[in-house]
């Protein structure tokens, strides 16, 4: 069963993207980077007895992560613009 606590995969999956962006890792890589992480999570903590529920859960980690990040990022623009 899905867990309160495990939202933090999502900040976390963030977090480890950012690492790979400061990296040099190329841009358009971030969002493929973002679901990779989530699946690995869903897979490996999440549902470990259940490879097809970690699978679906990491995925939604994975693109939660990255529309947090663009989510964010445009919010910020928005608002510099402004100012």
């Amino acid at each position: 069963m899905l867990e309160f606590y495990n939202i933090a995969w999502i900040p976390l999956i963030l977090g480890i993207v950012e690492v790979f962006k400061t990296v040099g890792l190329p841009r358009r890589f971030l969002p493929l980077l973002s679901l990779s992480l989530g699946i690995l999570a869903g897979i490996f903590y999440v549902y470990p007895e259940d490879v097809r529920s970690g699978i679906i859960v990491g995925i939604v980690y994975g693109l939660s992560a990255s529309g947090l990040y663009s989510g964010t990022k445009n919010s910020l623009e928005k608002n510099s613009c402004r100012s």
